[in-house]
């Protein structure tokens, strides 16, 4: 049986990147696209809606996890299989979907996290400093969780939307508003003895090095670390 696939974009204020990244979705697809416009100000919504594309709007800038938990909602109420996340910012192909849900509709996964450093993926400019944080940070989550992943900060993702008929799984949680979405729920499907599997991706990032994150230092790296603090102290379920 075909399962049904929704591609969800999470998009702020991204600009020309989004008419870019539109430009690279085939026609002729398997999947349903969604896009997220988290409180843009740059005429998103209003490019978007003249494409005819399915749109959920913030009127204000809320956060990624607020964005993941709004698609996952919709997938599971429109019947959807599987999901895909992905950033509107054009670091990540359309082309490259089918590697992430592929081993889910094959039934040989249930989450898919991408990496760029598995052989077949790359990060053409990605920055030193970039590089370092990531290797640091997925040591850290490796040792936390006994699994030997390559890439915990790529957030081109895929999960079988029944993960979250998991009552241990909240995603409803107040604090998930932001980054700690993603770390969360890859810290509860890895905990809960889910089949996750890695494939490779490509991260591209922008060649000056520059405007490649709207990740903001200290406040965007608590919102990254704390899920794994509260999760591993009991702080938070």
């Amino acid at each position: 049986m075909n399962k049904k696939i929704l591609v969800t974009v999470l998009i702020y204020n991204e600009g020309e990147k989004l008419k870019d990244l539109v430009q690279k979705f085939p026609e002729n697809n398997n999947y349903t696209l969604l896009f997220i416009d988290d409180g843009s100000n740059d005429g998103t919504y209003y490019y978007l809606k003249s494409q005819n594309f399915n749109i959920i709007r913030h009127e204000k800038n809320y956060g990624v996890g607020i964005g993941i938990k709004e698609a996952i909602g919709y997938g599971r109420e429109n019947n959807f299989d599987v999901i895909v996340i992905m950033a509107g910012n054009g670091k990540m192909l359309p082309s490259e979907i089918d590697r992430l849900t592929q081993p889910i509709t094959d039934d040989e996964a249930d989450y898919i996290q991408g990496s760029r450093y598995l052989e077949g993926g790359n990060s053409p400019h990605l920055p030193v400093f970039r590089h370092l944080a990531i290797k640091l940070f997925t040591m850290i989550a490796n040792f936390i969780l006994g699994f030997k992943g390559t890439d915990i900060t790529c957030g081109f993702r895929a999960y079988r939307l029944d993960l979250f008929d998991d009552t241990t799984i909240n995603i409803t949680q107040d604090w998930l508003g932001k980054y700690e979405m993603e770390y969360y729920i890859h810290y509860k499907v890895i905990k809960n003895g889910y089949r996750v599997k890695e494939v490779p991706v490509s991260m591209i990032y922008p060649k000056t090095g520059k405007n490649y994150t709207k990740i903001k230092p200290f406040i965007g790296w608590w919102s990254m670390l704390r899920p794994w603090i509260y999760l591993t102290l009991r702080i938070k379920k």
